[in-house]
């Protein structure tokens, strides 16, 4: 069974794509039979990161019925082990799947025979972005040392959280629900998670434990891209406290890739930037981070929930 890592940011411009594709080809590097699938729906640019201009076919020949499987639309690339499904000839109008293609295309992907299988997916909370992320124990948060960014990645995670708990209520019982918590705990309270499985543990003991279970085995990490010299390279852990703090939910800090303006002309050439610049710190940050990704087995991650 494929070992899936969604990828996702709060906002555009944190380096999701540019880290989804060097990753991709860590892992491939690595020895793993490595799968990246661009899912930033109408707006994909994953194809040409790895190296593939024109991709003869991708996720859309599979949404509008072209082709049966998912796995018609794997394309090779350039580098030894790593695969594409690309989202390159994608109509616009793709970013609204229906409900009908979000759950064949989650199906799907799950059925891919892969050893790892990397999601580059939207920026932002759409509902699509949240259940492409739901799809697996594992995930990854893209970040960069700015306010906004920081501030989009608290709202990306909370609403992932929230995603969840609302997919195990009809939509009569999750207001009566939000009712309850802001009765219990104050008006907004609904806000934080921590309020909420307290509630649900008090009144709907087996979603309870259902919800626990899952949270219990998400396995979620942060990376800080584009940090420069004068950011604080303790960003990333005060991150996670603070997430742990204000929504009771734990997410482990993978590490800091540095800023470098290489990649933006490695981008523009259209190149590998861990081919063309090796030794530089970024490209040595993301190999520990890709290291991490492929090998991490990962301890079980509990909230401090009850």
């Amino acid at each position: 069974m494929a070992h899936i890592w969604p990828i996702g940011g709060g906002k555009g411009g944190s380096g999701k794509s540019f880290l989804t594709s060097s990753l991709g080809q860590l892992s491939a590097a690595l020895g793993k039979k490595t799968l990246v699938i661009d899912l930033d729906l109408g707006a994909a640019n994953l194809h040409t990161l790895v190296g593939v201009p024109d991709p003869p076919k991708g996720f859309s020949n599979f949404i509008h019925k072209k082709i049966s499987r998912l796995e018609e639309a794997v394309v090779e690339t350039p580098f030894e082990n790593l695969f594409l499904i690309s989202g390159a000839h994608d109509n616009f109008d793709i970013a609204n799947l229906s409900y009908e293609q979000k759950v064949k295309t989650l199906r799907a992907i799950k059925k891919l025979d892969y050893d790892r299988i990397l999601l580059d997916l939207d920026a932002g909370t759409s509902f699509n972005t949240l259940d492409f992320f739901l799809i697996s124990q594992n995930g990854i948060f893209i970040a960069t040392p700015e306010p906004t960014s920081i501030e989009n990645i608290y709202r990306l995670i909370h609403s992932i959280y929230f995603r969840r708990i609302h997919s195990c209520f009809s939509a009569a019982d999750f207001r009566a629900l939000e009712g309850e918590v802001n009765r219990q705990f104050g008006d907004g309270s609904v806000n934080n998670p921590e309020c909420m499985m307290k509630v649900i543990a008090r009144t709907y003991l087996g979603k309870y434990q259902q919800l626990q279970d899952e949270f219990s085995a998400f396995q979620f990490k942060l990376i800080i891209n584009q940090l420069r010299k004068q950011d604080n390279a303790a960003l990333g852990l005060q991150m996670t406290r603070m997430i742990e703090k204000h929504l009771g939910l734990h997410i482990e800090f993978l590490g800091n890739v540095a800023y470098d303006d290489h990649v933006h002309d490695a981008i523009c050439l259209q190149v590998s930037y861990l081919e063309r610049y090796p030794y530089t710190k970024t490209a040595g940050d993301l190999r520990e981070v890709g290291k991490q990704i492929v090998e991490l087995a990962g301890k079980q991650l509990m909230p401090r929930y009850g």
